[in-house]
C-alpha cells in the first residue's frame, strides 16, 4: 500500500459556541436581547459584529414579541402568562455567527416593502441587508426560530476555559420563569443547534 491515508480519515470538527437566554415576550425584552447580544461578542472577542447582531437580534425580537407575547409598554404583572415566553440565541460555527430568536406561534414573518411614508415593516428589510442569509425554522416542539447568517472574517476557535466574567444582570421579572414553555424554547434552540451544525459538517 502506498501513500499516506491518513489524512483522508482526519476529522476537522467546526468550532461551536452557543449562548441562549429565555426571556418574558414584553417590550424590554428588545433592550434586554441587546444586552445579551454585546454581553456574548464581548466574551467571545467578536466585538466587530456587535453593531449588525444587535440590530438584527433586535429586530427578530421585536417581530417575536408582536406575535407571541405582550405588545402594550408597561404590561401589568396579572397580564404576563406562562405562555408569554420567546428565546433568543447565537452560535458561532466555522465562520458564521448566527443570531436567532424563538417563538410559540407558527405565523411566519412576511418580508414587507413599505413605502417611503410607512413608520413602520422595514424590520426584515434591514434583516435582509445586514445578513448573508436568514429564514425561518418550524421545530417540533412547535413554535419557529427566525434566523440570521453573519459570515466572520476568520474562523473562531472554541476558548481553552472559560475566564472569569460579569454576569448578565438583567431587570427583575425579565428572564422568562422556569415552565413548559420554557422548557419548549430550549428544545426549539436545541433543535435548531443540533440540525444546522449537522448540515455543516455534511458540507
Amino acid at each position: 500500500m502506498t501513500g499516506d491515508t491518513r489524512d483522508a480519515d482526519n476529522v476537522h470538527p467546526i468550532p461551536l459556541l452557543a449562548a441562549s437566554l429565555r426571556l418574558v415576550a414584553v417590550p424590554t425584552a428588545v433592550a434586554c436581547s441587546r444586552m445579551f447580544v454585546r454581553h456574548t461578542l464581548g466574551r467571545w472577542n467578536l466585538q466587530d459584529q456587535e453593531e449588525n447582531a444587535t440590530l438584527i437580534m433586535s429586530e427578530l425580537v421585536t417581530n417575536a414579541i408582536k406575535t407571541g407575547g405582550l405588545t402594550e409598554p408597561d404590561p401589568k404583572p396579572w397580564q404576563i402568562k406562562a405562555e408569554h415566553v420567546i428565546a433568543v440565541q447565537l452560535r458561532v460555527l466555522d465562520r458564521s455567527l448566527f443570531v436567532e430568536a424563538w417563538d410559540r406561534t407558527p405565523q411566519l414573518p412576511v418580508l414587507q416593502h413599505p413605502g417611503f411614508t410607512a413608520t413602520s415593516g422595514r424590520g426584515l428589510l434591514l434583516v435582509e441587508s445586514l445578513a448573508k442569509q436568514w429564514d425561518v425554522y418550524g421545530t417540533p416542539v412547535g413554535g419557529k426560530v427566525v434566523w440570521a447568517e453573519l459570515p466572520l472574517d476568520v474562523s473562531v476557535e472554541p476558548p481553552l476555559f472559560d475566564p472569569p466574567h460579569t454576569p448578565l444582570r438583567l431587570p427583575d421579572g425579565i428572564r422568562a420563569p422556569w415552565g413548559p414553555v420554557e422548557l419548549q424554547a430550549r428544545q426549539a434552540l436545541l433543535d435548531h443547534l443540533l440540525v444546522t451544525t449537522l448540515e455543516r459538517r455534511r458540507r
